[in-house]
């Protein structure tokens, strides 16, 4: 078997570096690298890329546990020449952290653990270390928080909250991204003598600790980084918590602080009270940890069988991984997420390792050969269902086989490495890997590095004390350690002559699992009704102004009420689906749709302002907006957004827009519905607007008596959106398009607040007309040389004693105005102004009636102006 997989290993790499250097990814379907902004956004997935040629450094150690010590070589070289980390780009701060930093930190350690043994890398000088340390310096500004929790995302060239940054307005972090932090800052600041990297990832851990529900012992999934309130107060050992738990107990194998062991040990104590019904792994709310918070489970947990065996606690991890197991023989791969009766609840599957970590982790425990045989049926289905010609790709849809264009840099990582060490033998290992920690990607990190000089360790917390405690010996002073009462940690390295004298029973434990999967799981594939045919509605793609998407919804149960404020609900009566699969497939929507509100959710904006500039209104009409949760931060902007308005053709913005012309350089205008807030916006940046304004379709709507309304992404990730986009209800918007109706060119102000009108550039008092907005009208004007014989734009300057003022003129300054003269049949118009509006009306009202022949004093035309019909 063994032979058999490394082959594939060494056609992997080799394909990385025919294909896909130096791009983040290999995209295995189209055997190209993927390259982000060249690709289409896939949302947060994006944040793990940041043009550093993320699957090499992940996988450097991979190579020399393969023991290819010439190939780990020639990708040192080929990151120290090609990796750049100061890039202009948005990451996920904790995929930064656990893929590069720690691909980077456990390359060095394979460097000098090489270089030690005198035959390869004699020529190293710990660059791979001041990468590192370059790039935790690059990380750090993401920790400048009161609460001490990282900003989910920081920008490698300009940190947080700057105004190129990007980012920094974020308020909601999950706890793993906040938690999984410990080890490879630790290890930075031991390797580097450094210990600010280590300082703040301690922070960052006492804080959660803190906030740890005190009754329940349990923390939710997601807090916000600046109150330290829970935002979801569900509670797991799965996705947005999962490497939380495991960090605390490697922390105390890595650094040898039993402070650590002392929180993972009371969280596990709750986790296998509330939290684990063997053989499942159910969320429940922190703090009724007797409720159910939902009925299935993410593909996430499946590491917790392997972090159960360092603890110790054998029969539970034998339970649940078997459990895993049937459910992946059943369905070829574990489901991203299943439910309590193993059926599909999400089809994907991203080719995770959780599961292979697992199954190594009981093996090294048991060395029962009932796990080796879950190796072979995880390598078989991979080279069966995953391998296609340029390496492996995600599954889509597990039920039907389908691909997806994508190999994570984690396949090569941990799922290969979990993999080869499953089936090697310690001959075939070029070092003990006993000497070393794995991290949550599994890099490798020597354990010599709790002996490293480091800050000193906190005082452990009075209530942990108390708890679980029954003396006074501190992390610091190792020698007390010897005193240590520890009958706790036997455990931590299972003997399985002990554990199971009886070597039928850890198959008594397996027997009852697997038969309970069988008889509930999967059931056959029932036929849909007619109209269901489709694959079911996603609640990411749902649009409530969608006659087919509200067939769909009724079809399965699902009833849509609009609010008067113009929100939507949304109730589901399983008994008035059409089928028993489309009141599943209900339930399912139901449950993406709240998930989905819940990711949204965000801490409340404050309104921004639209405001009225041009003639005749000045400044003294402002309509409050809804801000975006996505496109450029107006409240660190100084000056705001100031342009002309244009209605957007489509006026939805959900397709490429067809007066581009005219929308260039401006506001546009939008209706709400049809398609995402997000993709009207890229709609119209692509056209070349300034920002835009989105209208609420629902009549009736104003911010008078509705809440305030914050657009949210789609999603996926809107980094790509650089220009404001605001929000204004029905009335509000009506204001605004009767405006333009009637004065054809409506300036406005974009801004975090409303500007005092003394604040605002007039260009009219300064002497000046804005020339530049007459001037782009140009496309405009050019439309009208069909009907007149000549167009011609001037400026010209007129002072208080001009003829163009009258005798009780108050204005006492130099002004410029703008001379249009059109020319038709040998007759002549033309029109003096200060605004484009008054030019555009007055074409108009030379089309409709001709050129004015009324005469005013000193025999010159009457000139009207478009605002208030006086003499100018």
């Amino acid at each position: 078997m063994f032979n058999i997989y490394t082959p594939l290993l060494i056609l992997i790499g080799c394909v990385l570096q025919d294909h896909a250097y130096p791009a983040d990814e290999l995209m295995p379907l189209t055997c190209r690298g993927r390259v982000r902004g060249l690709e289409p956004s896939r949302g947060d997935v994006d944040d793990a890329l940041g043009m550093f040629s993320l699957t090499l450094i992940d996988t450097l150690d991979t190579l020399v546990l393969l023991n290819k010590t010439a190939e780990f070589e020639a990708a040192v070289r080929r990151v120290l020449k090609d990796v750049r980390l100061d890039n202009d780009v948005v990451v996920s701060v904790f995929e930064t952290n656990i893929r590069v930093l720690g691909g980077l930190l456990g390359g060095h350690s394979m460097a000098v653990m090489l270089k030690d043994a005198g035959h390869y890398m004699q020529w190293y000088q710990d660059e791979l270390l001041h990468m590192a340390k370059d790039l935790g310096l690059r990380l750090l500004p993401a920790f400048n928080t009161s609460s001490g929790l990282p900003y989910p995302r920081v920008n490698l060239k300009h940190g947080v909250r700057g105004p190129e940054s990007r980012t920094g307005t974020e308020t909601d972090t999950c706890t793993a991204c906040a938690g999984t932090i410990i080890l490879e800052f630790a290890a930075l600041s031991r390797f580097t003598g450094d210990p600010v990297f280590e300082v703040h990832a301690r922070r960052a851990l006492n804080f959660l600790w803190e906030k740890r529900q005190r009754n329940s012992n349990l923390v939710g999934t997601t807090i916000n980084i600046h109150s330290g309130e829970w935002v979801r107060r569900d509670s797991g050992v799965g996705a947005g918590i999962d490497s939380y738990y495991e960090y605390l107990l490697k922390a105390y194998i890595l650094l040898g602080d039993d402070l650590f062991l002392q929180r993972f040990n009371i969280h596990y104590a709750s986790i296998m009270k509330y939290i684990s019904q063997p053989p499942l792994l159910l969320d429940v709310h922190i703090h009724k940890p007797l409720l159910p918070a939902r009925t299935w489970m993410d593909s996430l947990l499946a590491f917790f069988p392997g972090l159960q065996v360092l603890k110790g606690d054998i029969r539970p991890a034998i339970e649940t991984h078997e459990m895993l197991y049937q459910v992946t023989k059943k369905h070829n791969f574990l489901p991203e997420a299943f439910t309590t009766d193993f059926r599909v609840h999400w089809a994907q599957h991203p080719l995770r390792p959780e599961f292979a970590e697992s199954t190594y982790f009981l093996y090294k425990a048991t060395k029962d050969p009932y796990y080796l045989e879950v190796g072979r049926t995880v390598l078989d289905n991979l080279n069966r269902f995953a391998r296609v010609p340029c390496g492996f790709a995600a599954m889509k849809d597990v039920r039907t086989g389908s691909h997806e264009d994508r190999m994570d840099s984690f396949f090569l990582a941990e799922m290969f490495k979990y993999l080869f060490l499953l089936f090697a033998e310690e001959e075939d290992l070029p070092f003990n890997v006993e000497d070393y920690i794995f991290t949550t990607e599994a890099h490798l990190l020597p354990l010599s590095l709790s002996t490293a000089p480091h800050a000193p360790s906190p005082p452990a917390n009075s209530t942990v004390q108390a708890a679980s405690l029954s003396n006074d010996t501190t992390s610091n002073n190792i020698q007390m350690i010897e005193l240590l009462d520890d009958s706790n940690f036997d455990w931590t390295c299972p003997n399985t002559r002990l554990l199971f004298p009886d070597p039928a029973f850890p198959r008594n434990l397996r027997d009852p699992i697997r038969s309970a999967v069988d008889k509930s799981c999967p059931r056959p594939a029932l036929h849909r009704e007619p109209g269901m045919g489709r694959p079911p509605l996603r609640a990411q793609d749902f649009m409530a102004n969608n006659p087919d998407h509200l067939e769909l919804l009724r079809r399965m149960g699902v009833s849509l009420i609009h609010l008067k404020d113009g929100r939507v609900q949304l109730v589901q009566h399983a008994t008035q689906a059409v089928s028993a699969v489309a009141a599943e497939d209900g339930m399912r929507f139901m449950q993406e749709m709240m998930e989905l509100s819940s990711q949204q959710q965000k801490e409340q904006l404050p309104p921004r302002a639209v405001q009225i500039i041009s003639h005749p209104f000045f400044g003294r009409v402002v309509l409050t907006a809804g801000p975006a949760q996505f496109g450029t931060d107006l409240s660190k902007s100084i000056t705001g957004v100031r342009g002309f308005v244009t209605v957007a053709e489509p006026y939805s913005g959900c397709a490429e827009l067809s007066n581009a012309a005219f929308v260039q350089g401006r506001i546009a205008l939008l209706q709400r519905g049809q398609c995402m807030f997000a993709e009207k916006a890229r709609h119209i940046m692509k056209a070349g607007a300034i920002g835009g304004i989105v209208i609420d379709d629902n009549e009736g709507s104003s911010s008078d008596t509705a809440p305030l309304f914050q657009m949210a992404g789609d999603g996926r990730n809107t980094d790509d959106v650089t220009l404001p986009l605001l929000f204004l209800f029905y009335k509000e918007g009506n204001i605004l398009l009767e405006a333009l109706k009637e004065y054809r060119e409506v300036e406005v102000l974009l801004s975090d607040k409303a500007r005092d009108r003394g604040e605002i550039h007039w260009t009219e008092q300064e002497g000046a007309t804005d020339w530049r907005h007459v001037q782009n009208m140009g496309p405009y004007f050019s439309s009208l040389e069909t009907r007149f014989d000549s167009v011609t734009i001037s400026k010209w300057p007129v002072f208080q004693d001009s003829p163009f003022y009258g005798k009780n003129s108050s204005n006492k300054q130099r002004q410029m105005t703008v001379i249009i003269t059109l020319r038709h049949e040998g007759q002549s118009m033309w029109k003096i102004s200060r605004t484009s509006s008054a030019v555009a009306k007055a074409i108009k009202r030379y089309d409709e009636t001709g050129p004015h022949e009324d005469r005013h004093r000193k025999g010159r035309p009457r000139v009207t102006s478009a605002a208030d019909d006086k003499f100018i």
